[in-house]
C-alpha cells in the first residue's frame, strides 16, 4: 500500500493546479463522508458532485471507471476495502485495471482513504490520504492538499449553522441504542435514497414512513443502515424496540431523559414531554425516531410524534396505510443477493451465488444464514445445496408463516442447528434457553447476574465459565442467529456479561423452538421463570424500577410463570402487574391480570393473599381505565367470598370494603359510598392506626365522596383535616399530600371562595410541576383544575382557553379521547368555547362529551344526566330554544331523581330550566321554579354563595316579567351589593347583573 499522506494545504503535487470541480464517487455505506467532503469543497470555492457507485459486476471495471471520466476535472474515490467488493469482483481484476487504465490517467484520479486495514497493493497509483482516526480540522486539511486546492482564510460560501454537515466520526447529540451498524449490509441502495428523499421532501410534521415488510426481509437491517448512513443529517436519533408496548413506551420515553427535559419518570408522562419537545424542534429540531418491529398500532396517535423531524417505522402489519405513508420493502434482487453471498463466502463462484439465491427466492433472512454456512464451514455450494435439498426432517414440521418464507430455510436451520450440535454444544444450550422467553429483547445477563438461581444440570456452565458464555454467545452472532443489543451512545464501552441483552428475530425464534431439543425445555423454561423471579427489583412503586419490570414482563408467559405455584414467582408476577398499574399501562395491565386470573383459578385458593392481592390491583387498573361496573362485579365476587370464609380476614375484608366504596362512586352511588366509606375509616383507625397510608386514604375518600353529594362544606372541613395529617406524616412533597391539595382548592372554588382557591392551587401546580413533572396525569388534573379556578375568579381572559386546549391534548395523549379524565376536559373546554361565543368548536365537543359518557357510564348516571344540561346551553345559545327546554327540563327531572332535589347539581340545572321556561314565554312557571330554586340555595349554599346569588338574580327577572317590579327590585338591589361585596365590582357575575344578563350555571363532569 502507498505511504499515506499527512496533508498540508501546501503540498506540491507536480504543479498542478487546483481543479474547478470534483467527481466525489462513493459507495452507499460511505455517503456521510462524500456529504461532509462536497460541503468542504465548496465553502473553498470548489464546485462538486457527488456519485453514488455500485458498477455491474457484469459491466468491465475499465468501463465503468471511464465513464467515470467523462466528468470535467478531477475524480475523487472514497476508499476503504469496502470499495474493493462491490459487485464484488476479483482482487485481480481490481489490480489489472489499477496498474494499466488508472495508471494512465493518474492525474485525473485521486483518492481518500477511510480505513487503517490494508488495501490492495496497486491503490498505490490513486495516491490514497488517509482520512482515518483524524480529527476534523486535519482531515479537510488532507483533503484540500490531495486536491491542490489552496485553503481561504474565509469561505467562498457561508453555510447555516443548520445546514452544516457533522464530520462523520461525531455522532449525533443524542444517539440511542440503534444497531451496531453492519459490515455485511448489502443493496438497497436505492431504497436508503428513496427513503432519504421522501422524509426530506415531506411536510413538517407529515414526515413519517413505514418500512413494510414480512419477517426476515430485512426492515429492521435497512433502519439501522438508514440512521448511520444518513446520521450527518441529524441531531437526535432514537431508536425505539417495538416489539412489545411497555419496552416501546419505556424506550421512547427515556428519550426525555436524554433530551434533559423536565418531568418525571412515569412513561406516559415523559412520552406527551416528549412529544411536545420534537413538536417545538426543542432543543432539536434534527430529529429521527425509529420504532422498530411496531405491529400493533393501537396506539399510533399517542405514539408517533410530529414535528420538523423524521419517523420511521418498520411493520408487518399493512394497517399502518392509514396512517402513514407506506415504503415496501421486497426481497432481495438477484444482484444484491448474489453480492451478498459472494462477499460472505468468496470461494463460491457468481453461478454458484446464483443457484443459492434462487433456492432460497431471494430473502434476505435465509440468505444471511445460508451465507454464514457457506463462509463459516467453507464448504462448497454444491455439496451444501444438495444437503438442503435432500434433507429430510422428520420430527419436526414445515413453519407456517404465511408470509412467503421458503421451505427450505428449515432445512437450512436445520443443517447449522446440526453442524453447532456437534461442534459448539454450548451454543446449542443458549438457543433452548432463549426459546424459553420471548422472541425479541431477552435479557440474557441475568444468567450471569444470578448464579445463585438454581439452573438445570446442562446450563450450570452459563453461570460458572465466563470464556464458554462469550465463545457461545460470539458463535451465535457470527452465524446470524442472534444479534447483541447495543445500549447508550456508539462510544460506550461494552456491556458487563451480567448486564447482556440480546435480541432474537421472532422468526428465528419460531425456528429454534421447533429445531432445539425439546426434551429439556420444561427445565429450561422453569429456569427462566426462576431467573425473572431473581431479577426482580422487589418494588414496583419505585419508578426507578420500571426499566427492568418492562424488560420482565414479555417473558412471563412463554416461561410458565404465569402458571407456576412457587410463591417467589407469584410475587414477581404480582410485581410486574403492579408496575403496570403505577407506571399508567392500564391495557397492558388488563391483559396481564386476565391470564394470571385464568391460570390461578385452577390452582389457587380464590382467597389466599396472592389471590386477593390480584383481585385489588386489577380492580385499580379497571377503575383507572374507565372498566367501573368490570371493578365493581371483580370486588363484589371478593366480598362474597369473604363473607362466606369459616375463618376472618380483616385486613383483606378492609381492602375489600374500600375498593367496593370507590365502585360505588364511580358508578354514581354516593350515599351508599359514603356509607361504606366511613365505616372503611372507622375501621382503618381501630386495625392500623391514624398514621397508616391506608387510613390516610380512607380520609381522602370520605372527602371525595362528600364533595359529590354536593356538601361541600363537610367536603372541604374533610379535606382540610386529611391535608393537615398528610404534610405531617407523609410530608409536604408526597404525592398524596399534593393530591389532598388539589381536593382543598377544589373544595374552596366549589365554596364560591374564588381567590383562595386560586391562590391555592397555583401554589399546587408548581409543586406538582416540580415534583411529578409538567405531564405526569396527576399534575395535568391539578392544570385542569388551576384553570377552572382562574375562569371562575374572572381576572384571566386571554390564557385560559389555551390552557385548557393544552391539557386536553395531553389527556388525550395520555389516556385516550374516551377516558372519564379525559372526556372532564372536553366538557370544561367545551363550555368555555360556549361562553366565549364559538358554538360550533362547543356543540362538536359537547355532543362528543355527552356521547362519551353514555358510552362509559350508561345514560342513567348522574354524570350524564348532568352534561345534557351543557348540551342544552348550547342549542339555546344557538337559538334552539323549545329544544333547549325540553332536554332541561329532562335533565333536570332525572338528576333530581338520582340525587334529591337539594344538590347543587340539581340547583344548577333547575337555573338553567328557569331561563328556558322564561325564553319560551312560560314566564309563571319559570318564577316558580326560580322561588323554589332560590330557597333551596339558601338553605344549602348559604346566601351569599354566587350559586345562591344567580338565583336571586334570575328570580327578579322572572317577577320583573309578571310586572311584579318591586319585589324584582329589592331581590336585584341586594344581589348586586353581595356580589360587588364579595367578588367585586369587575367581576364577570357582578357586571353580567348589572347589565341584566341572565346567568346560567356550567355543569362540571367529575367522577
Amino acid at each position: 500500500m502507498a505511504e499515506q499522506r499527512s496533508g498540508g494545504a501546501s503540498a506540491d503535487h507536480g504543479g498542478r493546479a487546483a481543479p474547478e470541480h470534483v467527481l466525489v464517487v462513493f459507495p452507499g455505506y460511505h455517503r456521510p463522508w462524500a456529504a461532509w467532503i462536497n460541503q468542504r469543497l465548496d465553502t473553498h470555492g470548489v464546485r462538486a458532485t457527488l456519485q453514488r457507485w455500485d458498477p455491474p459486476r457484469e459491466v468491465p471495471l475499465e468501463d465503468s471507471l471511464g465513464d467515470l471520466l467523462l466528468a470535467r476535472g478531477r475524480v475523487l474515490l472514497v476508499l476503504d476495502d469496502w470499495f474493493f467488493e462491490l459487485g464484488p469482483r476479483p482482487a485481480g481484476e481490481w489490480n489489472d485495471v489499477l496498474r494499466g487504465f488508472v495508471a494512465s490517467q493518474a492525474d485525473r484520479f485521486a483518492a481518500v482513504n477511510l480505513t487503517n486495514r490494508t488495501l490492495l497493493p496497486s491503490t498505490a497509483v490513486l495516491e490514497p490520504v488517509s482520512l482515518w482516526g483524524v480529527g476534523e480540522e486535519e482531515a479537510e486539511a488532507r483533503l484540500l492538499s490531495r486536491l491542490d486546492i489552496e485553503p481561504r482564510r474565509s469561505p467562498a460560501r457561508r453555510i447555516s449553522p443548520g445546514a452544516l454537515v457533522r464530520y462523520p466520526e461525531t455522532p449525533p447529540d443524542i444517539w440511542g441504542e440503534v444497531p451496531r451498524r453492519n459490515p455485511r449490509f448489502t443493496g438497497r441502495d436505492d431504497l436508503l435514497t428513496e427513503l432519504q428523499e421522501r422524509l426530506m421532501d415531506a411536510e413538517r410534521g407529515n414526515a413519517a414512513y413505514t418500512l413494510l415488510g414480512m419477517s426476515g426481509i430485512g426492515k429492521t437491517q435497512i433502519a439501522a443502515e438508514y440512521a448511520h448512513r444518513f446520521s450527518s443529517d441529524y441531531d437526535v436519533i432514537w431508536w425505539v424496540s417495538s416489539d412489545d408496548r411497555n419496552v416501546q413506551r419505556d424506550r421512547l420515553g427515556e428519550l426525555a431523559v436524554a433530551l434533559e427535559l423536565p418531568t418525571g419518570s412515569e412513561p406516559g408522562e415523559r412520552i406527551r414531554a416528549v412529544r411536545e419537545a420534537l413538536r417545538r424542534g426543542d432543543p432539536h429540531s434534527r430529529w429521527l425516531v425509529v420504532f422498530d418491529g411496531w405491529d400493533d398500532i393501537r396506539d399510533v396517535d399517542v405514539m408517533v410524534p410530529q414535528g420538523p423531524g423524521h419517523v420511521l417505522i418498520t411493520s408487518r402489519n399493512h394497517g399502518w396505510r392509514e396512517h402513514t405513508d407506506v415504503l415496501p420493502v421486497r426481497n432481495f434482487d438477484r444482484a444484491e443477493s448474489t453480492g451478498y453471498l459472494m462477499r460472505r463466502a468468496p470461494h463460491i463462484t457468481a453461478v454458484e451465488a446464483d443457484e443459492v439465491a434462487a433456492e432460497f427466492g431471494d430473502v434476505p433472512l435465509p440468505l444471511v444464514q445460508a451465507a454464514a454456512w457457506l463462509g463459516e464451514s467453507g464448504m462448497e455450494a454444491s455439496e451444501y445445496l444438495r444437503m438442503v435439498r435432500e434433507g429430510r426432517l422428520s420430527t419436526v414440521d414445515e413453519p407456517s408463516t404465511g408470509e412467503g418464507m421458503p421451505n427450505t430455510s428449515l432445512t437450512s436451520w436445520s443443517i447449522l442447528i446440526n453442524r453447532l450440535r456437534r461442534a459448539q454444544p454450548q451454543a446449542i444450550d443458549i438457543l433452548s434457553l432463549c426459546a424459553s422467553f420471548a422472541p425479541g429483547r431477552i435479557p440474557l445477563g441475568i444468567v450471569r447476574a444470578h448464579p445463585q438461581a438454581s439452573l438445570p444440570e446442562d446450563l450450570r456452565w452459563m453461570a460458572t465459565d465466563l470464556p464458554a458464555w462469550t465463545r457461545a454467545l460470539d458463535t451465535l452472532v457470527n452465524y446470524s442467529v442472534l444479534t447483541r443489543e447495543t445500549r447508550g451512545p456508539v462510544t460506550s464501552e461494552e456491556a458487563a456479561p451480567q448486564q447482556e441483552s440480546i435480541h432474537m428475530h421472532r422468526l428465528v425464534h419460531d425456528i429454534v423452538s421447533r429445531l432445539t431439543d425439546g426434551e429439556h425445555r420444561d427445565a429450561h423454561r422453569k429456569a427462566v421463570r426462576t431467573l425473572l423471579a431473581e431479577a426482580d427489583p422487589g418494588n414496583p412503586t419505585d419508578s426507578r424500577n420500571w426499566p427492568r419490570y418492562s424488560e420482565l414482563l414479555p417473558h412471563l408467559e412463554p416461561s410458565g410463570a404465569l402458571r407456576s405455584t412457587d410463591p417467589r414467582i407469584q410475587t414477581t408476577v404480582l410485581n410486574c402487574l403492579r408496575y403496570c398499574d403505577r407506571s399508567g399501562e392500564y391495557k397492558a395491565g388488563t391483559r396481564l391480570a386476565g391470564r394470571i386470573r385464568g391460570n390461578w383459578t385452577g390452582f389457587m385458593d380464590p382467597l389466599s393473599p396472592q389471590m386477593q392481592e390480584l383481585t385489588t390491583v386489577e380492580g385499580d387498573i379497571l377503575r383507572r381505565s374507565g372498566g367501573f361496573r368490570e371493578a365493581y362485579e371483580l370486588d363484589r365476587a371478593r366480598r362474597t367470598l369473604l363473607a362466606a370464609a369459616e375463618h376472618p380476614d380483616e385486613l383483606g375484608d378492609l381492602k375489600s370494603k374500600i375498593c367496593i366504596a370507590r365502585d360505588l362512586r364511580f358508578l354514581g352511588q354516593y350515599k351508599e359510598s359514603e356509607r361504606l366509606q366511613r365505616e372503611v375509616l372507622a375501621e382503618a383507625q381501630s386495625l392500623l392506626g391514624e398514621t397508616q397510608q391506608l387510613t390516610l386514604a380512607a380520609r381522602h375518600n370520605v372527602g371525595v365522596v362528600l364533595r359529590m353529594l354536593g356538601r361541600y362544606r363537610e367536603a372541604y372541613e374533610q379535606d382540610a383535616d386529611t391535608l393537615s395529617r398528610c404534610e405531617t406524616i407523609l410530608r409536604p412533597h408526597h404525592p398524596s399530600t399534593l393530591n389532598s391539595n388539589n381536593a382543598v382548592a377544589q373544595d374552596l372554588r366549589l365554596l364560591g371562595r374564588y381567590r383562595e382557591a386560586l391562590g391555592r392551587q397555583e401554589a399546587n401546580v408548581r409543586l406538582h410541576v416540580r415534583i411529578l413533572g409538567p405531564q405526569h396525569l396527576q399534575t395535568l388534573y391539578a392544570r385542569s383544575q388551576l384553570a377552572l379556578c382562574r375562569r371562575r375568579e374572572g381576572g384571566f381572559k386571554d390564557d385560559i382557553g389555551a390552557v385548557m386546549a393544552g391539557v386536553l391534548d395531553h389527556l388525550e395523549q395520555a389516556q385516550g379521547r374516551g377516558h372519564y379524565l379525559t372526556l372532564s376536559a372536553v366538557t370544561n373546554y367545551a363550555n368555555y368555547l360556549r361562553e366565549h361565543g364559538d358554538l360550533d368548536r362547543a356543540r362538536e365537543l359537547i355532543n362528543e362529551a355527552e356521547a362519551g359518557y353514555r358510552a362509559l357510564l350508561g345514560p342513567a348516571h348522574p354524570v350524564s344526566t348532568g352534561v345534557l344540561a351543557n348540551t342544552a346551553l348550547v342549542m339555546q345559545s344557538a337559538g334552539e330554544r323549545t329544544e333547549a327546554m325540553t332536554m332541561l327540563e329532562a335533565a333536570l327531572a332525572g338528576l333530581t331523581a338520582a340525587l334529591g332535589p337539594d344538590h347543587p347539581w340539581v340547583l344548577g340545572c333547575a337555573l338553567n330550566a328557569t331561563a328556558a321556561r322564561n325564553f319560551n314565554g312560560r314566564v309563571s312557571d319559570a318564577a316558580e321554579l326560580s322561588r323554589d330554586t332560590l330557597r333551596r340555595a339558601r338553605h344549602v349554599m348559604g346566601s351569599e354563595h354566587p350559586l345562591t346569588l344567580s338565583c336571586q338574580v334570575s328570580l327578579a327577572t322572572d317577577l320583573r316579567g309578571l310586572r311584579e317590579t318591586e319585589e324584582a327590585s329589592k331581590l336585584e338591589e341586594d344581589a348586586l351589593l353581595t356580589l360587588t361585596r364579595t367578588l367585586g365590582a369587575q367581576h364577570p357575575h357582578t357586571l353580567s347583573a348589572r347589565q341584566r344578563n341572565r346567568p346560567y350555571w356550567d355543569f362540571e363532569a367529575n367522577l
